[in-house]
């Protein structure tokens, strides 16, 4: 390769490096940084726990499930709980018969015969709750039945809107399959940054299982919302409110087995944070956007790691006449090469500790370049499709 050409694919790969290593390495240290010399964390108190909650769910096709949701709702402890409404965004199954089948005069279920979409259910929902807190849940994940007491608590802090629940697997589960492991692996790590996140300024974002929120604070939002639970938390730090973490509100989640059902769920996730750009520009100015610097490295910079793998892969390869390349050009071979290793495991049902981390690494920056591929294309859906 000429000169030029070389030093150019030199500053390129290195360059390519330092993002990768910034995303998923200098960001989460720095904000571990933060939370340990400048925390600022909420403060809980009492004042609130009286306050009359509601709780939202949209639902899609939950026949089986949404009884024993409402059922596991209804058994919460130390909350005034004064309404749960069901919006069924155009099920085509039993889902509103089994919903209302729970007979308990707090729950509220409307029929929405056409299929719109979580985000404007929930627009028609949170008006009609009687609560002066929202709490915002799915149907798939079981609620520690102090769940959103330990919410509500949170918000005892006038500084805080929203407060989001801490997504758990069930340690049986994890052992599964390679998949699982992978999943588990990321949520791991995924925790740890929002627990430090939280520690300093705020999370921008909540988990979309279990999070509550001051019912005043809520803005409808856009009808084509795909990350209902990033645009309702960020309109509330638009305010002057944060949105914190709250590690013990745990919601009980059973991984994904393989990653086929993992990379379906994971693609539309990743096409609504792609959308953020569009949807919300204002929250790309840092005089805009409270929580620029977490907004921009933890929901947007990751959009560009499948660019920069792929861009470090090639230049490695171009400049593999000299030594040093040539060995990282291998290294990257292996990292891949365990991954497909991964792959071929989870295909015949083993786990396995050694390529967890690669396989679920690889299947979501493979998951993020179609995503920005939908996203670019205009293929983003608001639809949802129930989780397995």
């Amino acid at each position: 390769m000429p000169h030029p050409w070389g030093q150019i694919a030199q500053a390129v790969f290195w360059g390519c490096c330092g993002g990768l290593l910034y995303i998923y390495v200098g960001y989460p240290l720095l904000v571990w940084l933060m939370a340990r010399f400048r925390p600022r964390r909420a403060h809980t108190g009492e004042e609130v726990h009286a306050s009359p909650v509601s709780v939202v769910i949209a639902a899609h096709n939950e026949e089986q499930r949404i009884a024993e949701k409402l059922r596991n709702l209804l058994a919460s402890r130390d909350v005034e709980l004064v309404d749960v409404w069901v919006g069924s965004d155009g099920s085509t199954d039993g889902t509103v018969a089994a919903a209302r089948s729970v007979d308990d005069p707090r729950v509220c279920v409307v029929e929405f015969r056409e299929r719109r979409g979580k985000a404007s259910v929930l627009n028609d929902l949170v008006p009609r709750c009687a609560g002066d807190i929202v709490v915002f849940v799915d149907v798939r994940q079981e609620l520690e039945r102090d769940a959103i007491a330990r919410l509500v608590a949170a918000l005892s802090d006038p500084t805080v809107g929203v407060a989001s629940g801490e997504l758990r697997f069930r340690p049986a589960e994890t052992e599964r399959t390679v998949a699982a492991r992978g999943v588990g692996a990321y949520w791991s790590y995924e925790r740890w940054i929002r627990r430090n996140e939280s520690g300093f300024r705020g999370v921008p974002g909540a988990t979309g299982a279990l999070y509550a929120m001051r019912k005043s604070l809520f803005r409808p939002i856009p009808p084509q919302t795909i990350l209902d639970d990033v645009v309702i938390p960020m309109q509330a730090v638009e305010q002057g409110y944060r949105c914190v973490f709250v590690p013990d509100a745990i919601a009980w989640d059973t991984p994904s087995t393989d990653c086929r059902a993992e990379a379906i769920r994971k693609r539309r996730t990743i096409a609504g944070a792609a959308q953020l750009v569009w949807l919300r520009p204002r929250w790309l100015l840092p005089w805009k956007n409270p929580l620029w610097w977490e907004f921009v490295s933890h929901k947007l910079a990751r959009l560009a790691s499948p660019v920069l793998l792929i861009a470090a892969l090639c230049t490695s390869a171009a400049l593999a006449a000299v030594p040093l390349y040539r060995l990282l050009l291998v290294l990257q071979g292996v990292f891949y090469a365990s991954a497909a290793v991964g792959w071929g495991l989870q295909r015949a049902g083993r786990s396995s500790r050694c390529c967890a981390v690669q396989l679920m690494f690889v299947t979501l920056n493979a998951v993020t370049l179609a995503a920005l591929w939908d996203a670019l294309r205009g293929h983003c859906t608001v639809r949802w499709r129930r989780a397995v």
